[in-house]
């Protein structure tokens, strides 16, 4: 699945790279309107991404997809069959959200260097945002799509420092729909 499909600003896309874009962007989609058939669509593209990932190096995003179809089962299971109930964090909740994250990613960073990973602190905090977003997304907490937006900025400025531009262009079209997930969740708020 690393034949090339087509070539866009002088990059080439990859078969895999294309269909896991795709899937990946619908499942994110479907993760905006809280239906439950979101998690299947995330396992799939995250088994897809986790490959694309492991190729290029991005040891800690290739984890983390692992993480994702693990999550997406969760998901399943644990949302309604007819969607997701958004509630929200206490304040004491964020800031250990908050907290874990700088020492995790402070404790990933230099383990990823060690490796040769192709990029420590972005992939780190990539990893362990996505990861605490996965989670709060599980728990229908409308605080997921807030992370998910700082996320998918930074995975976009990563794929373009890296010269990655399809994947930069879906996480830049990630961060839209990051956007309109967190307006259809605020205003579905159940607390």
């Amino acid at each position: 699945m690393s034949t090339t499909l087509f070539t866009a600003w002088g990059y080439d896309v990859s078969l895999l790279e294309f269909i896991a874009a795709i899937i990946s962007f619908v499942g994110v989609w479907l993760g905006t309107t809280g239906k439950r058939i979101t998690w299947p669509w995330w396992a799939l593209s995250s088994a897809l991404y986790g490959i694309f990932y492991y190729q290029a190096e991005f040891f800690a995003s290739s984890l983390l997809q692992i993480a994702f179809v693990v999550a997406a089962v969760f998901g399943w299971f644990g949302w309604a069959p007819t969607g997701a109930v958004p509630g929200t964090l206490s304040v004491r909740n964020r800031q250990y959200i908050a907290i874990g994250t700088i020492v995790s990613v402070s404790i990933l960073s230099p383990l990823l260097s060690n490796i040769g990973a192709t990029a420590t602190w972005t992939d780190a905090f990539i990893l362990v945002a996505s990861l605490t977003a996965q989670v709060l997304m599980i728990y229908e907490k409308f605080e997921a799509w807030i992370i998910w937006i700082i996320v998918n900025v930074t995975a976009t400025t990563q794929f373009l420092i890296f010269e990655y531009w399809f994947t930069a262009l879906l996480y830049a079209v990630f961060t839209v729909v990051a956007v309109i997930g967190l307006k259809r969740w605020h205003d579905s708020l159940s607390n």
